[in-house]
């Protein structure tokens, strides 16, 4: 699929707008709860459920700030990329499980793939199905999420609650070198005792 060369990025409030009517209009939740990587909880298939993966999600151990969305969709915003909204399922409280993600990526994601695009803003709309996630509030169980080692996902596009907070401290997202600095940094300052 060609990239459009002309597009216009709506407002959040906008594209909010479209994708709770396309919500709507299937019958599913207009009430959101939005994830980032952090809140993914993948686990590796049980011996007696078969041999797909199963997706989770928590909220209790880190929870998306209230700004998380309008940061996410800005960043998202500025760039070429398409963006998209997708709907993971249902939670037991019936709210629509949703994550924002952006990559080049799904530019060849279409009606095939459950994707209802946009080109005009370059955001597809991805609702999914009414399957119930489950929500992971053990622990135990969100420490043992597989993050390495499984198979390629659409919703390793999302955007890290790592990231938000860069962008929140540093108005932008780091590069993988200024992020290793300051991780050696930070070891340094503990090991010489000056944890600030």
């Amino acid at each position: 699929m060609e990239t459009p060369a002309n597009f216009n990025r709506p407002t959040l409030i906008e594209a909010l707008d479209a994708w709770e009517k396309m919500l709507k209009e299937r019958g599913f939740a207009t009430d959101l709860l939005w994830l980032f990587e952090e809140n993914l909880c993948f686990e590796k298939p049980h011996a007696t459920a078969g041999t797909g993966w199963h997706l989770g999600y928590q909220t209790k151990f880190a929870p998306p700030p209230d700004d998380a969305l309008d940061i996410a969709f800005d960043h998202f915003a500025e760039t070429i990329a398409r963006m998209v909204f997708y709907r993971l399922g249902k939670a037991a409280s019936g709210k629509s499980v949703c994550v924002l993600l952006c990559d080049p990526w799904f530019e060849a994601k279409g009606d095939v793939e459950g994707f209802l695009r946009r080109d005009d803003w370059r955001i597809s709309f991805r609702p999914g199905f009414d399957t119930e996630i489950a929500e992971i509030i053990e622990l135990s169980r969100w420490l043992r999420r597989v993050k390495r080692g499984r198979p390629f996902h659409d919703l390793d596009f999302c955007m890290s609650l790592a990231t938000l907070d860069e962008i929140k401290t540093y108005g932008r997202a780091l590069a993988p070198y200024e992020r290793f600095a300051e991780a050696m940094l930070n070891r340094l300052r503990r090991f010489l005792g000056n944890p600030d």
